[in-house]
């Protein structure tokens, strides 16, 4: 694992992926756009996927985190136990800090 000496969250931070458009190449799935989550990990620096995809060096490098997003808020009518989790890795340029729920 490379170190993110940079990173701004910390595993327990509410984070929230803010719902922006943005053409090109983009590595954060729609469906968690606008969506509250944990960070559950940090995963490292790694090269800007959205640089080397148009030729660029991916400098500076970005800290990659993973985090976890209840299913019953991603998925309207989301059937399952409520208790499921999906953990999607997201790098730090694609989230902000959420609000704590009370």
């Amino acid at each position: 694992m490379r170190p993110a000496t940079a990173a701004r969250f910390r595993p327990g931070d509410a984070v929230r992926v803010p719902n922006v458009e943005k053409k090109g190449h983009v590595r954060t799935p729609e469906y968690v756009k606008g969506k509250r989550g944990r960070v559950t990990g940090i995963l490292g620096g790694f090269p800007d996927p959205e640089s080397l995809a148009y030729g660029g060096a991916g400098l500076p490098e970005k800290p990659l985190y993973r985090v976890c997003f209840r299913q019953t808020d991603l998925w309207e009518g989301y059937a399952g136990p409520p208790g499921d989790t999906l953990h999607v890795d997201i790098y730090e340029h694609w989230l902000e800090p959420a609000i704590e729920e009370s």
